[in-house]
């Protein structure tokens, strides 16, 4: 297996690369805490030159291979600004608006993307190679995909193409006021995720007072209604995930399913949450896997926009 590309996932707080060959498996790998945080922005070329050297070294020297950089190291506050394309987006599109990453031969920032109407406005970057590779992986041209995260995204596409997101704060959110209020309080140091406290807190999730008074009963629970302080924390994670859900609901369509693309720790909390739909398909993807998946699609777009 030869390798044909470099494929770079470098967000806010971490750093991921694969060392992949044209049919996108992983020939090696790299991880680091080194996001975006962690570093000056002119750090970041010395950082990624640093980081893949070996792999450049034995594919032939710096240049030799693309580098393709997704997520926030195309920000503003990263290696380089890279644009954010408008919906409907496709991955011509993409590929066709990478942005040279200077003080690295052969390197390039993915664009991200954006939908800026009168009625709503919104930015993703890293999530649209990640739907792409979703797309390519199912073997499908239309879906839902569902990002968690920090910022989780739900993302629609059509005929190929990505054609509207929506971002939800949930897993900032959850880090707020599991951290920062008194609500997360009575949580241990050594806080593990409790299946029963998770249900407990999508139970309240549909209460008619909504997400603000949902949310307060992790106190209130605790305090009068036999809540463990070892359930405090789940019960937070299934008020905020089950409001997501809920907003969300009207693109849950049995018709369509959801593709739940994460972490698989994250993905099964959310798989439990839409587990009371019992007509509705979901099906889950490896964030990494994804990514790469979504990276090599680009890399074969640009290769064939060249020849």
């Amino acid at each position: 297996m030869t390798p044909a590309f470099i494929a770079v996932d470098w967000g806010t707080s971490n750093f991921r690369a694969f060392l992949a060959d044209a049919e996108a498996r992983v020939l090696a790998e790299r991880r680091s805490a080194a996001g975006l945080r962690a570093l000056e922005a002119a750090a970041f070329p010395h950082y990624c030159r640093e980081q893949l050297s070996d792999w450049l070294h034995d594919a032939g020297g710096e240049g030799a291979l693309p580098i393709y950089l997704a997520g926030m190291v195309g920000a503003r506050s990263g290696w380089a600004e890279a644009a954010q394309l408008e919906l409907p987006l496709s991955p011509e599109t993409l590929a066709a608006h990478l942005t040279a990453a200077p003080g690295l031969a052969n390197a390039w920032l993915v664009p991200g993307g954006k939908v800026v109407t009168a009625e709503h406005v919104d930015v993703m970057r890293g999530e649209e190679v990640q739907a792409f590779g979703g797309l390519a992986l199912t073997g499908r041209d239309s879906g839902l995909f569902c990002l968690p995260g920090t910022h989780s995204k739900w993302i629609r596409a059509e005929g190929g193409r990505l054609v509207d997101f929506t971002t939800l704060v949930t897993g900032e959110l959850y880090h707020a006021v599991r951290f920062h209020t008194l609500l997360g309080e009575p949580v241990p140091p050594e806080d593990a995720f409790d299946a029963e406290g998770f249900e407990r807190g999508l139970a309240a999730a549909r209460h008619p007072a909504g997400v603000l008074h949902a949310l307060f009963e992790a106190r209130s629970r605790y305090l009068h209604d036999g809540l463990a302080a070892g359930q405090v924390g789940s019960f937070l994670s299934g008020v905020l995930i089950g409001s997501e859900i809920a907003a969300m609901d009207h693109l849950l369509a049995p018709a369509n399913g959801v593709t739940l693309i994460g972490s698989p720790a994250l993905a099964a909390r959310y798989r439990q949450a839409l587990g009371g739909r019992r007509d509705l398909v979901v099906t889950t993807l490896d964030s990494d896997v994804a990514s790469l998946a979504g990276i090599a699609r680009l890399h074969a777009r640009r290769r064939a926009a060249s020849a």
